[in-house]
Formats: structure tokens, sequence, C-alpha cells
């Protein structure tokens, strides 16, 4: 395995940029709670230059300015504070943290460099260390190659929306102080060369510890609940399972961060055989985003291994830092492989972590409880039911779920499993961010883990508690799990049609008035609405931050109302059997809009979504004053 060390940039520091010219280059970044992006590639957004240009690199100081000194006003941490900074493997990653480096040094923050890390690796390493206070991950996610940005975390994950926004703002106001920029150039030639110098010089030894506390990490999450003897037996059973029926599990890397990090060791712990393919830190082969096409050459590549190992059954494709991690399965049913949706990933997940932790449980807690985004699908509330678990809901984002869940244990729920069924982001306590190791390994225990003396297998267990027929043996493979799941139809988050431009400025008029619209559709369209799906009553849900409110208006939001706000539709029995929601990026400039219905319903999905569309569009032009013709409404049933 190649673990590459990030070299100490040499280039000359920035000396001509102007006030202006930073001002610029920071109004076409995006700050938000879930991280900090733009494109940093001067060539645009499939760049591959190294360089960022000057006042970009100034803004990348100014970045680790801003954090080493919010965390020195931080009540909770003493000096000197610990910083450790990663990145993933885009070609403007090494520079920016170079900068960010600077701008942390300038505060008084001492640096950890673990390199080249995946943004689970560097976030358990964050929270396992106690000589670490804080992180500062260098990575655009999911985006093209030429982005890039900055996640900020304390311990083990990002910064809830609390701490981001005031950082935020402290971060735009010292970018528009006059003089800025030739402070920042006299703060970037300050720093002590050597002490760089020996940051870069122990990144090796960090790196190394990253990637032990990262294994330690995922070893205790594959125990699930319990002690460390609870979690061991949970391991041996599941080694020993899998050596009688074992499971081959592919991926493409796709020259991503992954490929420094543990899945080789892990999976081998675990009794898993591991075929990782473009393996080469930086080698981008396809489409960083892991879906739709850039899933087709682990599908292609699982089809062939299937076809000489019948124990290939699953392949993952991570995002660049990987944390997020599509998978493909082989599906019996079908005699190929095919992609998962999103939706489906989670409730595999929840179906799987809420199945073992009932198995590994002596004393089965009561209280147990799912933490999701508002577009996470209903069928994600069967599976709970099952088990006697709750699902509650925060606004989406990642810092969103795991504040929701920490509020839930300080309640006495038992949250083992948190994330977003919207992009099939699984996120496994401890963990406090996604990572699709913690996916496969929950497959992977819900396919073998076995029977014993007083409780059936965790598949049993789900079959006979959701009323299906009990297999007599393990499920072949993953498409026998998805076949057991409850039918919805859903608008895939990364479909054209769940995406929209708007126009107005205001969140709260837009929904405002798409609340004026949808009621007048609703009189409307009730009757048939009730024929065709059983749609007899509704009530709209706002999920902002860890708080959801149940009803109409502006009083049911808060702040720029930048929320998601989602109408659920029951039967005259009070089953909920669909939804519409919607919601403003907080990443990306543009609107998302979702449908879903019960059973398997595409045609009806479909009509949902656009009926949904043209309401969004109505409310657009009616916020922005009403100008131009009245949007035709689309028929929501046909």
């Amino acid at each position: 395995m190649i673990q590459p060390v990030l070299q100490r940039p040499n280039q000359a520091l920035p000396n001509t940029v102007t006030d202006s010219q930073l001002q610029e280059a920071l109004s076409s970044m995006i700050l938000s709670a879930s991280g900090w992006r733009k494109v940093f590639a001067p060539s645009g957004d499939h760049g591959e230059e190294t360089l960022p240009s000057p006042q970009d690199r100034l803004l990348a100081l100014a970045m680790g300015q801003v954090w080493g000194n919010l965390l020195h006003s931080h009540k909770n941490l003493s000096s000197p504070i610990t910083v450790l900074v990663a990145t993933d493997t885009r070609p403007t990653g090494p520079e920016l943290a170079h900068m960010l480096i600077r701008g942390l040094l300038a505060t008084g923050c001492q640096v950890h460099m673990a390199g080249v890390a995946s943004a689970p690796e560097a976030m358990a390493h964050s929270a396992m260390d106690a000589n670490i206070d804080a992180f500062a991950y260098i990575s655009a996610s999911h985006n093209p190659l030429g982005h890039n940005g900055v996640k900020f975390g304390i311990g083990g994950g990002v910064i809830p929306g609390t701490q981001a926004a005031p950082l935020i703002a402290i971060y735009r106001q010292l970018i528009h102080e006059e003089g800025v920029a030739q402070r920042l150039m006299k703060v970037a030639s300050s720093i002590d060369e050597n002490t760089l110098d020996a940051i870069y010089a122990q990144s090796p030894l960090v790196k190394a510890e990253a990637l032990a506390h990262y294994r330690k990490f995922l070893q205790e999450i594959a125990g699930g609940p319990g002690d460390e003897q609870a979690q061991q037996n949970t391991r041996e059973a599941l080694a020993q399972a899998l050596q009688s029926n074992p499971i081959t599990v592919l991926a493409d890397l796709n020259g991503s961060a992954r490929c420094t990090s543990s899945d080789w060791d892990y999976l081998k712990d675990l009794g898993v055989d591991f075929q990782p393919f473009n393996t080469t830190p930086g080698q981008v082969v396809h489409a960083i985003l892991p879906e739709g096409e850039s899933l087709e050459p682990c599908r292609l590549a699982l089809e062939e291994a299937h076809a000489k190992n019948p124990s290939a059954l699953i392949g993952y494709v991570p995002d660049n830092d990987g944390d997020r991690g599509n998978l493909v399965i082989w599906d019996e049913s079908i005699q190929g492989a095919r992609i998962l949706e999103a939706q489906e990933v989670f409730a595999l997940s929840s179906l799987a972590e809420l199945s073992c932790a009932v198995w590994a449980d002596k004393e089965h807690s009561p209280k147990m409880a799912l933490a999701v985004n508002g577009p996470t699908s209903l069928r994600v509330r069967e599976i709970a039911k099952a088990f006697g678990a709750e699902v509650h809901e925060a606004e989406v984002g990642e810092a969103n779920v795991v504040n929701r869940a920490a509020e839930l244990r300080n309640k006495g729920y038992r949250v083992r499993l948190l994330g977003e069924g919207s992009n099939g982001g699984t996120i496994t306590h401890p963990a406090e961010v996604r990572d699709p190791l913690n996916t496969l390994t929950a497959l992977i225990k819900l396919l073998r883990l076995p029977a014993q003396a007083n409780k059936p297998s965790p598949f049993e267990d789900w079959c006979q508690k959701s009323g299906q027929d009990c297999p007599k043996e393990a499920p072949k493979d993953c498409g026998t799990l998805v076949a057991t799941l409850p039918p919805y139809s859903t608008t895939p988050a990364s479909a054209k049609r769940a995406l929209m431009q708007i126009h107005s400025p205001s969140h709260g008029s837009l929904k405002a008035c798409w609340e004026e619209v949808f009621q007048e559709q609703w009189a409307l369209h009730s009757s048939s609405l009730a024929k065709a799906y059983g749609f007899s009553c509704w009530r709209e849900v706002n999920n902002e931050g860890t708080t959801s409110r149940v009803g109409v208006g502006p009083e049911q939001r808060s702040g720029a109302m930048t929320g998601g706000l989602k109408v659920i539709f029951s039967t005259k029995e009070g089953q909920d059997v669909g939804f519409l929601w919607m919601r403003g990026s907080g990443t990306e400039p543009v609107f998302r809009v979702m449908a879903e219905i019960k059973g398997t319903q595409t045609e009806a999905e479909q009509l949902l979504i656009e009926w949904h569309r043209t309401m969004v569009a109505e409310a657009d032009r009616r916020a922005c004053g009403g100008s131009g013709n009245a949007i035709v409404m689309a028929s929501p049933v046909r």
C-alpha cells in the first residue's frame, strides 16, 4: 500500500496581491457548515494545476488564521492547541494545506500533518489522539478535481452550524478589511521555516498513527454495541462465518485518499477477500462523484469477478476524500451486478445495524432510534418500527444529523446509526462522519452473522418481524436483502428532475408562496389524489438544524428560512405513504426537490415530482413579484 507524504511546497510566497483581488477571489467561494469550497485550479472545474492563484493561496492562509483564533477562544480547549491537517488527493491540496498551516502557526497553534488521508481516517485520529484538539481537512468531497476547500472540526466531527456561522462571519469580515492583503502577505512570510520543516519531517509518523487509530476505530464499530469482549465475540463469529461462506469485495478507489487508508488491513482482519483497483493516489480516472457512470467500471468488474468466483458479491466506489462510497451488488434475481440507489443503501444499513444490535445484545435496550435527514425515504420508518425503534429528523447536512443523534443519546436513546438517506451517507456510532467501510461491514454482518442458541440470525429476525418468509440458509447475495425492503419509489437525489434553478433571493418568501400554491392545488386535486394514491390528508414538516417543526407558515421557520420543507401524505387510516420535499443546497447553487410514494410506482413518482416542480416554479414567480405568465401546473395523476 502506498502511503504518500506531502512534500513541502517551495513556491515563492504571494507578494503582489491587492485587497480587491482577494475580495474577488472570495466572492466565488461557498461558505457553509458543510465545508468551504471553490474552484482553486486556475483553469477551472476539472483543472489539474497544483498551484492556485496568489489570492487563493492567501484565502487559504486566512482560513488557518481564523480557525486558529477561534480555537484559542474555545472555552473547552487549553493552550497549546494542536490541529491535525490532512488532504485528499486533489492537485491543489498540498499548496492549500501549506498556506493553511502558516495561518495556524501564526495564531500559536501546533500542527500535525497527516498528508494524504481519507476524511474518516483523519477524523478518527483526531477523536482518538488525546494530543489533538481539532482538525482542518482539505477537500471538496465529491466535487470535480479543480475544486477544493476545507472542513473544520473539533474531536472527530465537523463543527455544527452554531459554530460555523460565526467562523464564516469572522472570515468574511477579515477579507473585507482595508489593507488585509498586505497584512496576510506579511503573516505568510513571518513563519519560521525550521518549524515548517519539522512539521513535514514528522508527517510519516503522524500518518502511521492515524492509520493505527483508524483501524482500531473501525474494529470497534464492527463489533457493535456492548463491551470489548462482546465486540470481540461479534467479530469472531463473523470471521468464522466468512471462513465457511466467504465474501469478496471489490473497490474502484479512483485515485482517492482511500488508496492510502486502512481498507486493505481492516477488511483482511474482518475475514473479507479485498480486490481494489485504480489504487494509485492522485490518478483520478473518471468523475469523482460516485454516481451513475462513475459506478459502471466497478459494476462491470464485479460481474467479471463473480463469473470467476461466486463469492464476489459487493463493490464500492468512494469520492475523493473517501467518506462517501456508493455500492454495486451482485443480484442473483437478474444474474448480474447492479448499482444500488442511495436510499436503498441507507435502508439496508439501517436494517443491518438495528438487527445486528439486537443480535449482539444480551439485554436489549427498548429505546433505540435513528437520526436521519428530512428527505430520507419513509421505508426507513417501516424498518425501524419492526424493531421498536423511533426515527427522528434533522435538516440536510452531516453536522445536523450528528448533533440530532447526540441530543437523542442525552435523552437515553441508543442511536447506533444516523445519516442521510438522500445520498446514502451512513454514519455508525461512535463515528461522526460517513464511511463506506462501516456500510460494507453492516451489510456483511447482515449477510453472514449466524443464528445463536436463543436468537435467530439478524436476517431471519428481520424477516420474522416484517412478516416475510424466513430463509432456511444465509442469503446468497445482497439482492436477496434488497428484495425484503419495503418498496418505495423515490426521486434519486442525482437525477436531473431533482434539481432546479430559482430566482427568488428569499427562501422564506418562496416557501410561503409554495404553501399558498400547494393548498390551491390540494383543493383542486385532493379527490383524485385519494383515489389514485390513497393520499387522504397531509402535514407539513420544516427541518432546521436539529429542530423539526410540524405546521404551516413562516412561524414554523426561522432565520434565513433555508431549511428543508416537506409535505407528508397519509391514508385515511393514518399511514404515511408519500411526500414532497424541497431545500436550497448549502454547497451548490441549486434548489433540490424530491417526491416519494409507497410501492413500486415509478410513473407515479415522476408525475408527483413534475407536479412539485411546477408548484416550485409558480411559487418562485410569485415570490419575485408575479412577473410573467403563471406557470401551467402539471397534473399529479394521469
